[in-house]
């Protein structure tokens, strides 16, 4: 089916990629009002995963949305990296994802064998998640789309939020970096066998193990509660959603931090860095680079390569977790018991400027 149907030429831009300009989108979610309902735990003010909505004291609903064009040209993968992404918001947050609704663009004269793959690989995907499809809304369109609304449950008292890290913590991050800049070489058939296989393992691996060994880690320092802030890295990257967590919350106390990152800790996908250096860079790593700016700063020795790949968009990305010092050698056990790739890459300070440094 593959062969008939090249699907990631039918989009101009893959997978989280895909996603609005960042600035654009900031300049309008900053003109909306707040909302007034105290039961709104977490909203769109700070670009979280989800949204937070309590019902009870114990118990809060975790909501997210996220479709997205081809990123892979098999449509069956397509479906499981689509419902990977979806379901990842919900584990960020540290809730359990419970139900789903699928929502498909479809060409009017597209090959329903293929529409029926994608939808066969999402449901696969959710099925391995525990995660019922109960419906979904469908319409015609050139743009093939693909994606979920994705509803979960979680304790309001022990929510992870993308705001909330303090200086001295440790920086984790798991998964590899360099989906965007290889599913872009995908487009141009210069992606290796290679390469595109270590991409598609990763982007169809949930985070639940992640957030299951996170979770082990919180129970072993009940008391203290280790886990500050926790992000999943997509379209925005992987220093545009280090700089969300930098921000912090003025609405809620919450302070700005500043990130100190090295480049030489985090995993690469193999073929990543000569996809950078090749130039196989997407529009949504351009306005990544141009909406972070100056908040972004680079010791002299980061290679041009290894900057833009912590620019690149990554679609169903890991974790990035900030984490008291006293819990990352714990951390990164657990993470490793459960069969996740991370690595320490790096620590929160006090706030300056620039807000992210890069050595």
């Amino acid at each position: 089916m593959a062969d008939r149907v090249k699907l990631t030429s039918m989009a101009k831009a893959a997978g989280c990629a895909a996603k609005l300009n960042p600035a654009t989108l900031d300049a309008v979610l900053r003109k909306l009002p707040r909302q007034q309902d105290p039961n709104v735990l977490v909203g769109f003010d700070t670009s979280d995963d989800a949204g937070i909505y309590r019902l009870t004291d114990e118990l809060a609903l975790v909501q997210t949305v996220d479709f997205f064009t081809p990123i892979v040209d098999d449509p069956n993968l397509f479906g499981q990296i689509a419902a990977a992404n979806a379901l990842s918001d919900v584990y960020a947050m540290g809730g359990g994802p419970i139900s789903s609704l699928s929502i498909v663009g479809f060409p009017e004269k597209g090959d329903p064998e293929i529409l029926e793959q994608i939808i066969r690989g999402g449901l696969s995907k959710m099925n391995e998640a525990n995660c019922s499809v109960i419906g979904g809304h469908s319409i015609r369109n050139e743009d093939m789309l693909f994606g979920y609304a994705v509803t979960g449950l979680v304790d309001p008292k022990r929510v992870w939020r993308n705001v909330g890290a303090r200086a001295g913590d440790a920086l984790i991050f798991t998964k590899p970096l360099g989906t965007g800049v290889i599913t872009t070489a995908l487009k141009q058939d210069r992606a290796t066998p290679e390469s595109l296989a270590a991409v598609v393992t990763a982007m169809t691996t949930l985070n639940r193990d992640a957030a299951e060994a996170l979770q082990e880690v919180e129970g072993q320092f009940a008391t203290s509660q280790p886990i500050h802030a926790v992000t999943d890295v997509t379209g925005f990257s992987l220093l545009g959603h280090a700089r969300e967590m930098c921000l912090g919350d003025s609405n809620r106390g919450v302070e700005p931090v500043s990130f100190e990152i090295d480049h030489t800790a985090f995993h690469y996908f193999p073929g990543a860095v000569d996809a950078a250096r090749d130039g196989f860079l997407s529009g949504g790593l351009k306005n990544n680079r141009a909406f972070i700016g100056e908040c972004a700063a680079f010791d002299a020795g980061v290679s041009l390569e290894h900057q833009n790949l912590l620019f690149d968009p990554q679609t169903s990305g890991g974790l990035l977790v900030a984490i008291s010092p006293d819990a990352a050698d714990a951390a990164l056990a657990a993470l490793l018991r459960h069969g996740v790739t991370a690595s320490r890459v790096g620590r929160v300070i006090e706030k300056h400027s620039p807000l992210i440094f890069v050595h």
